[in-house]
């Protein structure tokens, strides 16, 4: 079987991909795709997102929590634009060995990524890593369950 070329995406058409909406999109861009095997996507923090009102409103720093979200939002869009889940959810089935290394505030350009390692019928499992910088911020292992 050949291999399904790369492809990027914007915010329109994550949005086809992805159920997710303001304000709990967490991927801005998608820059690189290889349905069913990774993806890499951007998320730009603002001072202007709702979690800064209270995380925390004297030092705004991105919550650990929505960055692991923006990681496994990657991941289901390497896993949703393969084409036999086209059009089905991808649900979030677990986080292990996540790790949080730096942290990321507004002005930030977070580089997501996320490399599916492992497949099981329905379960998809994944290595995510976010950067700012260069520097890694958060390193996690996600699991998924395709769904509709």
């Amino acid at each position: 079987m050949p291999k399904e070329e790369i492809m990027e995406l914007n915010s329109n058409e994550i949005q086809e991909i992805l159920p997710h909406r303001y304000p709990f999109l967490m991927v801005d861009r998608i820059v690189e795709c290889e349905p069913g095997t990774s993806a890499k996507g951007i998320k730009c923090v603002s001072a202007n997102e709702m979690q800064f009102l209270g995380h925390f409103p004297q030092k705004h720093v991105m919550p650990g929590v929505l960055l692991i979200e923006a990681l496994a939002q990657v991941g289901a869009v390497a896993l949703l634009t393969e084409e036999e889940n086209k059009g089905k959810l991808a649900f979030f089935g677990g986080i292990k060995n996540a790790r949080f290394k730096e942290q990321v505030i507004p002005g930030d350009v977070v580089e997501l990524e996320c490399e599916i390692t492992a497949r099981k019928g329905p379960v998809g499992f994944g290595k995510g890593t976010a950067r700012v910088n260069g520097k890694v911020a958060v390193v996690a292992e996600l699991s998924f369950a395709i769904g509709s």
